[in-house]
């Protein structure tokens, strides 16, 4: 058995643990996807989030910036009555807001992946961490990235957040040393 982190949860957790957490991601699509999720997640647990990370792409037009920021009271209401996402009118309202805010920075900087990516140097952060502990929960670059994200108009975008899309998007590595991931994203990121 693959040694993954002190990592517990549904089969759910472990797919994602094992073929999404960690690997860097330049595709803007995706990127707004978890800083989508993320922002839902802020309060819950991230296995509620993927549970119904489906009716999410569903629900959010498989996460369309552009489509999403056209989104209208109407689309506000139909979202607020679909049990299959987080009925919360103010992150439904933050996903438009920043959908809008999304495609303002594609716009200055001719991708959104361009953007992110600076926080960080352009290259995935290696930590050697040994245990689950060891973790922060928000880090000088993702405290950087919330506010720079606050002041172009994001909402749902705290240090925490920010720190968890880093994770997510493979911004760090973040997988304990021990865990067979670890050198897998590592090598990733040198390939990127």
């Amino acid at each position: 058995m693959k040694r993954r982190c002190g990592w517990v949860g549904s089969d759910l957790m472990i797919v994602y643990h094992d073929e999404e957490w960690g690997v860097p991601l330049h595709d803007d699509r995706r990127l707004f996807e978890f800083l989508l999720l993320d922002s839902a997640q802020a309060g819950l647990s991230w296995e509620t989030i993927l549970k119904k990370r489906e009716n999410y792409r569903r629900a959010f037009n498989d996460f369309a910036p552009e489509t999403i920021a056209r989104y209208d009271d109407e689309k506000t209401k139909q979202l607020l009555s679909d049990p299959g996402i987080v009925r919360n009118r103010q992150k439904i309202a933050s996903a438009v807001k920043n959908a809008c805010a999304f495609l303002e920075i594609q716009a200055e900087y001719g991708t959104f992946d361009a953007y992110i990516w600076q926080f960080v140097g352009g290259d995935t952060i290696q930590n050697e961490w040994r245990t689950l502990s060891q973790i922060p929960a928000k880090t000088a670059e993702s405290e950087a990235m919330s506010m720079d994200l606050k002041r172009r108009g994001f909402g749902f975008v705290g240090p925490t957040i920010c720190y968890a899309f880093m994770q997510a998007a493979g911004m760090v590595n973040d997988h304990t040393v021990d865990c067979y991931r670890h050198a897998e994203c590592a090598a990733l990121a040198q390939r990127d």
